[in-house]
Formats: C-alpha cells, structure tokens, sequence
C-alpha cells in the first residue's frame, strides 16, 4: 500500500488501474458464466437417468459420431458437441436438421429420424459432456401465461429478428445460398431452443441478452399472427413490395395487352 501510495502520481498509474479493472470484471463475468452454465447442466443430469445418458450414448455412436467424433470432441465432418447443452440437442435433432440429409450451406428441415425419446435421451447424453443451456421450462413456452405481453413480443421480435426472418415472420433470404427459416408452424420449444443457442447462421440471444420471460413474448407474438394470418387477403410470401409490386406489374401489364388485343380487333 505504501509504495501505491507513493507512486500513485507516476504517469502509468492510470494504465495499471485501468489493465486491473479489466481484469477484476473479466474475472468475475466469467466466474458467473461458468456458474450460470453449470446449473443449467445439473439441472439437466438430475431431470434425466444413468439409463437414459447410457442409451443416448449407444444412439450418438451409432448415428452422429461419423462426423462429430467418438465423444462428441468433433472430426472434420462436425465440430465438437462439447457444452453445447441439451437444448441444441433437442433443436437439431427434433426438427429434423440432424442428422444431416446432405452438405450444404445449412442443415435443411427433415421428417425425425429418432421419436421424442430417443432424441431426449440423445441431448441427456450431450448435456452430460459439458454445461450448455438446458431445454427450456413449460413456464416459459406458456403463451397464454397472464404475464406474457404480445405487443413487448412484437417490438422485440421487430428489433432483434424481423431482419432476418422477415417482419411477417415468413423467413427470408440470405448471402451464400444461406436463409433465414419461416417461423410458422414451429413449435414453442424449438423457437425457445433456436433463441438459446443459435442454431446455424443465428445469433444466440442468451438470458443476458433476452430474459425467458421476453423470450416468451416473442413466442406469443408469433403465435398470434400466426394464427390470425395475412390481414390483407392473399399473403405473396409475406415479401411485402416486391411481390406485390410484381403482380400489379404482370396483372396490369397482361390487362392493357388483352385491352389493346380486344380494341385492335374490333377496329378491324
């Protein structure tokens, strides 16, 4: 302390101060990160049994371990499946995605090949290799929960996705041959899933980012114009302008020629 305080004035004092903040905060983010993932996971091993992660295990050997490796520890096929958690598991695998049906730009939207079993116990197998997010509770797939707040849901949904997947929630394109999936006809779940843990091209919005309860909103949001469709009549793809603007461009088009056909004959 004293030889702090006799060089409290030397002109890189202020430097060191400011190198051990940095380090203080790093130190404690990541100490809450590593207890914050680890909860997750053992809340993941207690809900499932020895039998379940020994089953899920044989599963994993015999159906993705040609790619992502015995263990899980990737191969130059898949990367590694360490800590990525049960809710991945659970997203890849129950909408299909996994086991991949060919290489591309991205996993495309499959029937399952395993039953909801099989696949709870394949994400109970991963879960058990490292902390990962965990598959999220019935609490906050509710979307006629009295808290939920749809009009929350749809800012969020505007600021966070809709450039993306489009404002009408319809999907869109994106660069490499890559896309953005429409969300209707998703599950909760799987909606939850895909804002946890960033499947693909997508970002991850942790808890940090998207509370569960905000998460939820945006669910209840996409609920509801799902359920109350195209205001408008006949949605187009949902691509607003463009689609629109090309209909009135070949109807109006195909009109004036059928038009000046019709007019041209009855001069004659």
């Amino acid at each position: 302390m004293k030889a702090l305080s006799q060089n409290r004035r030397h002109p890189l004092m202020g430097l060191a101060l400011l190198l051990l903040g940095l380090l203080v905060t790093g130190g404690l983010y990541s100490v809450a990160s590593t207890v914050n993932q680890a909860q997750a996971a053992t809340q993941v091993t207690a809900a499932a049994s020895a039998d379940d992660i020994s089953e899920g295990e044989k599963l994993f050997n015999a159906n993705c371990a040609s790619c992502h490796g015995t263990g899980a520890a990737g191969g130059p096929s898949g990367p590694s499946l360490i800590g990525v958690g049960a809710a991945s598991v659970d997203f890849q695998v129950g909408t299909g995605r996994m086991p991949m049906q060919m290489n591309g730009p991205q996993a495309q939207v499959k029937p399952n090949q395993f039953n909801d079993e099989q696949t709870a116990q394949l994400a109970a197998y991963v879960a058990s290799l490292g902390a990962g997010p965990a598959v999220p509770e019935d609490e906050y797939l509710d979307v006629n929960h009295e808290d939920v707040d749809i009009t929350r849901g749809g800012d969020l949904f505007r600021i966070n996705c809709a450039m993306c997947h489009n404002a009408a929630a319809a999907g869109g394109a994106l660069t490499r041959g890559k896309y953005a999936p429409s969300l209707h006809g998703v599950e909760e779940k799987h909606i939850y899933e895909a804002m946890e843990t960033g499947p693909q091209n997508m970002p991850v919005f942790s808890d940090s980012n998207i509370k569960p309860e905000d998460k939820r909103d945006i669910i209840a949001y996409l609920k509801t114009i799902e359920n109350q469709g195209s205001p408008g009549g006949l949605a187009l793809g949902s691509l607003g302008p463009v689609s629109e603007g090309l209909f009135i461009w070949t109807a109006g088009l195909a009109l004036i020629i059928g038009f000046m056909v019709w007019l041209t004959s009855r001069s004659s």
